[in-house]
């Protein structure tokens, strides 16, 4: 169907190239690309059809421009990080290539996630002929997905939704991030926000949780806490009726141990400090003394249990329902050499290329996942390793009971 280009060599890069590879008449043609090319020649090694790799700086558009001029893909996967969407995606206007992410523009001094950067790259990219589909990871991405699949089928109107997102899995250190760390830290230090009757409201950081009762026995009683994630902010706009949605999810108390001590010792600052006459950022310090995330799955057991409480009225009646995926680090390993924090994102990307070379999914301009017909997205998760359950909940369920 097409030629594919992959920015980004990490954990989630690893997976895309292998579940792409495995889908040769669909990615007939793909080429792996990074700041560190040696990463990407390790991938291509695990692979057994040809893989092209590349040496290309991200944040450098005019860089991109040259891969892209070199390579001639029909998309982009962008894999990389959060900080090079924009980068990104002005070398795809200038080539006019279709563009892909998995999480949304953030700015590298300022932990703050919203969807407005790329939203205002809609025009132009309906100018160009060409479409950006942002955020077609697991959460934001399948939980986009889930929500619009029971709107579609479910639901007359949605009235609340609690995404909630589990990892039961142990790497065995005593404190690691299961992606890159610099994100994984400032997404959890932030303040957290979620949406009701009309508004977003601010909480502090990690101050809001509650017990759940995950669906899988290896998952179980778990705490989850309250945090701000980008899904939030498209689902406002797309899912009918909604009166309020949040976002959950589980870190155990060592894990939280760990960063309080980082956050307190100032570990975790993204504001440059002087050492020696140079300035550092300490969380960018930070990061590279952590494990780096692609090398745990060799050494990660255990689950993820990552899906969406739907509540609302069908046919003048109360429903509630739960979808989700559970997904097991040992079986990604044995898959595509990476835990499944890595597989649940990767999945996703692959399978919303697919969409968009396919012609399931398509238009122009810039797009999130829960525009589009959600039903060819979930025959393929069921298909290509994200298996997905519905249970329906008694009609007087209530959250804040908990449990499943």
């Amino acid at each position: 169907m097409g030629k594919v280009l992959i920015i980004g060599a990490g954990g989630v890069g690893r997976v895309v190239t292998h579940k792409c590879a495995q889908l040769p008449e669909i990615f007939t043609e793909i080429c792996l690309a990074s700041r560190n090319e040696e990463k990407c020649k390790i991938i291509a090694s695990e692979i057994d059809r040809p893989i092209l790799t590349e040496k290309v700086d991200a944040d450098d558009v005019a860089q991109v421009v040259s891969l892209i001029q070199k390579f001639k893909p029909d998309i982009v996967i962008n894999v990389a990080l959060p900080y090079q969407d924009l980068p990104i995606m002005d070398a795809c206007l200038a080539t006019g290539v279709d563009y892909l992410d998995t999480a949304n523009f953030e700015p590298i001094d300022e932990a703050k996630y919203e969807y407005k950067w790329q939203w205002d790259y809609h025009d132009r990219f309906e100018n160009k002929n060409i479409m950006a589909l942002l955020g077609s990871g697991f959460d934001p991405g399948v939980t986009n997905v889930f929500c619009a699949y029971a709107q579609k089928h479910y639901f007359d109107e949605i009235h609340t939704i609690e995404i909630i997102d589990a990892n039961a899995g142990d790497h065995g250190y005593p404190f690691a991030t299961n992606f890159n760390p610099e994100i994984n830290i400032r997404e959890i230090t932030s303040k957290g926000k979620y949406w009701e009757n009309g508004n977003f409201v601010e909480t502090e950081p990690l101050s809001v949780s509650t017990k759940f009762n995950f669906p899988n026995p290896d998952v179980g009683e778990r705490t989850i806490y309250l945090l701000y994630h980008e899904e939030i902010e498209s689902l406002v706009k797309y899912i009918k009726g909604l009166k309020r949605i949040r976002f959950w999810m589980t870190f155990s108390e060592q894990y939280l141990n760990y960063l309080k001590v980082l956050e307190n010792v100032g570990m975790t600052r993204i504001d440059p400090v002087n050492y020696h006459g140079k300035d550092i950022v300490p969380l960018q310090f930070l990061k590279s003394v952590l494990p780096d995330p692609s090398s745990l799955g060799v050494r990660t057991k255990g689950k993820t249990c990552i899906g969406c409480i739907v509540s609302g009225v069908k046919e003048g009646k109360s429903r509630n329902i739960y979808i989700y995926n559970i997904c097991d680090h040992e079986e990604a390993y044995r898959e595509v050499k990476s835990q499944a924090i890595s597989y649940t994102t990767g999945v996703p990307a692959m399978i919303g290329a697919k969409m968009l070379l396919t012609k399931k999914w398509g238009g122009k301009g810039v797009f999130n996942m829960e525009q589009f017909d959600p039903d060819p997205f979930m025959e393929d998760l069921n298909k290509y390793g994200l298996p997905w359950t519905v249970k329906e909940l008694p009609e007087n369920y209530n959250f804040s009971k908990n449990g499943i």
